[in-house]
């Protein structure tokens, strides 16, 4: 799961528009930003098997301490508290640990068996709808399109800015679902996670970005 994340991001920012965008996108991927960190220092692991699903070559091999239900829960309370803790807001917190969690159950509709329940533990989880294109492509389009759909009803561009600026991400996003999804495989471990730290950075970055250049309609 890639872009249906920021479709549940889109849709919380509707619900919520006092939380600026550029969290709601750290939220839907805080534990993607995590993990590329862990990969590289060597906390967890990941192969590359081509093959091992038809939509993407990746082996989750080892990654209890960012994908776990156990872990995922707590990386929502830390995010959640910490928002609290800047901005006073429990209803707003709560939301925001909320969407970090959604990531579990997302990923838990295309993985493999591989998303474990708690460190430590053999039980593994996952659908398997990575095993077809057709339906991957389809399910993360819809919730994409759905979560995009409701942001544009709540938001306007203030200036020139906000509305190429938002355009501009939404196509990088679908640019690196479908390159991600069609383009060669990974050269290496370290190559996918400095792909990942430094697209999550700049995603985060256009989120706030964004946000400052678009208004909420009276």
């Amino acid at each position: 799961m890639f872009i249906g994340h920021f479709g549940v991001a889109f849709a919380a920012k509707r619900a919520l528009p006092t939380v600026s965008l550029g969290t709601w996108f750290v939220a839907c991927e805080l534990v993607d930003l995590i993990w590329p960190v862990f990969l590289l220092l060597g906390i967890e692991a990941v192969g590359i098997s081509p093959g091992i699903t038809a939509f993407t070559p990746l082996d989750f091999t080892y990654y209890p301490w960012t994908h776990s239900l156990l872990m995922c829960s707590v990386w929502a309370l830390a995010l959640g508290v910490a928002y609290w803790l800047a901005r006073r807001s429990l209803v707003a917190a709560t939301i925001v640990g909320v969407v970090v969690l959604s990531h579990w159950f997302l990923d838990l509709i295309v993985h493999r068996p591989d998303l474990p329940l708690a460190p430590g533990t053999d039980y593994k989880l996952g659908f398997g709808l990575w095993n077809s294109v057709a339906g991957t492509l389809a399910v993360e389009i819809a919730i994409f399109a759905v979560g995009l759909g409701l942001y544009l009803g709540g938001s306007g561009p203030a200036d020139r800015t906000g509305r190429y600026a938002l355009w501009t991400v939404v196509v990088l996003l679908l640019v690196a679902y479908v390159s991600a999804a069609f383009g060669p495989t990974p050269p290496s471990v370290s190559a996918i996670a400095w792909a990942g730290l430094i697209g999550g950075a700049v995603t985060a970055a256009f989120g706030y970005w964004i946000d400052w250049h678009r208004r909420v309609p009276l």
